[in-house]
């Protein structure tokens, strides 16, 4: 999930008066193992790889947690940084933290695992499933399919966007909501275009594409998440936060609030994403590394509905700043230096983490940092963050 420049500014005076130095906090809860032996220490390029997480951390990012894995070596993991400045924890590659957005790739494996059963057609609309306020005071979702909602061509309004929201939010940061909650500030406002005719970030469709699989499921939608995916992969250090907001290993969260560096702690910060599924992942990279090479290796779905999921679109204005963004089923496809790479990242409150396949040699890149906003994101989020450890990775 994206925070957006205008929550950015409501933030920055909502905090003003509400900063923290930290909570004292044993050094036991931060402890976490892989599940795996780790051979990180004898990887070839194990220098070359620490040595690009150590400029990470010295520009001003409060940690870091990466994995590789490439075909030739294998997997590697590393970390630098703190992972509690104020009890001066050091951070290991092992610590799990909110991974935000990533959890759409979830979602959406989740639904064409659901079609693969026999239980929905990805063209059925999402009216023939659920019914209410969720679908009747929204535009469009009298007329947007399950497969316009997953690859956000379903035109509907995106709720963070809504000012009331952000106010709200922030007027009581700590707040947890619901999903009705969140969808009655897309209630009666205008669709972006008619399903199909183009696409653009919506937080809402993935709202929905959550209680379509409660709806059919009949369990919460991070259950049937644990039935089909975490648990079969093994992935024991990925978690959703409805349960458990933060679990024993998290690290802490920090925001470069006045845009100087000198970050504030925001660990318990925005709690509007815990029952969605638009957000609130929470996990390491190495968990993460392993989903997505199951997912592109055939491991989770089958080949036909991972020629769907990889099926893109492109809108039809391009984000100048970034890389040009083409849309697929909860994924997305650029084209770098090194090659063509299908991405999806996760953003929150202190918290940002990135993903990336590359389908031509099969490597693939995670990593998640604690700290973001002001001028941290210039070395975790942009185009020239990601093209210098694409570069440095794959060089």
């Amino acid at each position: 999930m994206k925070i957006n420049k205008t929550i950015y500014l409501i933030l920055s005076v909502f905090l003003l008066n509400s900063c923290s130095e930290g909570e004292d906090i044993n050094p036991m809860f931060y402890n976490c193992n892989f599940n795996f032996v780790d051979s990180s220490s004898v990887n070839p390029k194990n220098h070359t790889y620490k040595t690009l997480l150590n400029d990470i951390t010295s520009s001003g990012v409060v940690g870091v947690t990466m994995s590789v894995f490439c075909t030739q070596s294998g997997m590697w993991v590393g970390s630098s940084g703190k992972a509690d400045l104020h009890n001066n924890i050091d951070m290991q590659s092992c610590n799990i933290s909110r991974v935000g957005s990533t959890v759409k790739m979830f979602t959406a494996t989740t639904i064409l695992k659901l079609m693969e059963e026999g239980k929905l057609n990805l063209d059925d609309k999402i009216s023939s499933y659920l019914q209410g306020n969720e679908i009747e005071k929204i535009e469009n979702t009298d007329k947007a399919t399950i497969r316009q909602l997953l690859q956000h061509s379903s035109g509907m309004y995106n709720y963070i966007q809504n000012l009331k929201f952000q106010t709200a939010s922030l007027n009581d940061f700590i707040r947890v909501w619901k999903p009705n909650d969140l969808l009655k500030y897309a209630y009666n406002q205008e669709a972006y275009f008619q399903p199909g005719n183009d696409v653009q970030y919506s937080n809402t469709g993935y709202i929905l594409l959550g209680m379509l699989i409660e709806k059919i499921e009949g369990k919460p939608f991070y259950k049937v998440f644990e039935d089909k995916i975490f648990n079969p992969l093994g992935l024991k250090m990925t978690k959703f936060a409805a349960e458990d907001h933060i679990p024993y290993a998290t690290v802490r969260g920090y925001i470069d609030m006045y845009n100087n560096k000198q970050v504030v702690e925001s660990t318990y910060f925005s709690g509007w994403d815990y029952y969605t599924a638009d957000g609130r992942l929470i996990s390491n990279p190495y968990d993460m590394n392993v989903f997505f090479r199951a997912l592109m290796n055939g491991q989770l779905i089958n080949s036909n509905s991972l020629n769907q999921m990889l099926t893109f679109k492109m809108p039809k204005e391009l984000d100048q700043e970034f890389f040009p963004l083409a849309y697929g089923l909860g994924i997305f496809k650029i084209e770098t230096d090194k090659g063509i790479a299908y991405m999806h990242s996760g953003d929150a409150v202190g918290y940002y983490a990135n993903m990336l396949y590359f389908p031509a040699d099969s490597t693939s890149i995670v990593y998640a940092v604690n700290s973001n906003y002001g001028k941290i994101d210039q070395f975790v989020s942009t185009k020239e963050a990601m093209e210098k450890i694409i570069s440095t990775i794959k060089q």
